[in-house]
């Protein structure tokens, strides 16, 4: 795994792209706004990192996104795994444990792993429980700026 690189950019939008048009997500979103993403992880990795998923020959498997923050709740900083999408073609092979395995080590003063998952997405959801996260019972509410 390594951070994105100004050349990954029309690899990272058509992996985003098919992230968000898969039953991962709630819906699609603009491609405008996978670009501006990309655009700020190149720019300065305060807000935002993107990772590319690959094999030791460098084949892509797929990409993390990841958000951070300070959270006065957990005491400390706090990591938004935002994304996570493994091709297909990878899926069942263990590529999931070791993305969260090499984000936990690359963030060594993290209080807090944050995420979000589909309710029916059971599959990921077990990954996430056998890794050590539980549910947060918030009811969470958004506000998008249009």
């Amino acid at each position: 795994m390594r951070r994105f690189e100004e050349q990954d950019r029309a690899l990272y939008l058509e992996l985003a792209e098919a992230f968000y048009h898969s039953p991962a997500v709630l819906h699609p979103i603009p491609a405008q706004y996978m670009e501006r993403t990309f655009d700020e992880m190149i720019r300065s990795d305060l807000y935002v990192d993107g990772f590319l998923i690959s094999t030791d020959e460098d084949e892509p498997m797929g990409y993390a996104l990841m958000s951070k923050t300070f959270s006065q709740e957990c005491g400390g900083l706090a990591i938004w795994f935002e994304e996570m999408s493994v091709l297909p073609a990878f899926q069942g092979h263990g590529v999931g444990s070791k993305v969260f395995e090499f984000m936990e080590q690359y963030y060594p003063s993290w209080a807090r792993i944050r995420l979000e998952v589909e309710r029916d997405n059971t599959r990921a959801i077990k990954l996430y429980e056998r890794l050590g996260y539980q549910e947060l019972a918030y009811y969470q509410m958004v506000k998008d700026r249009v």
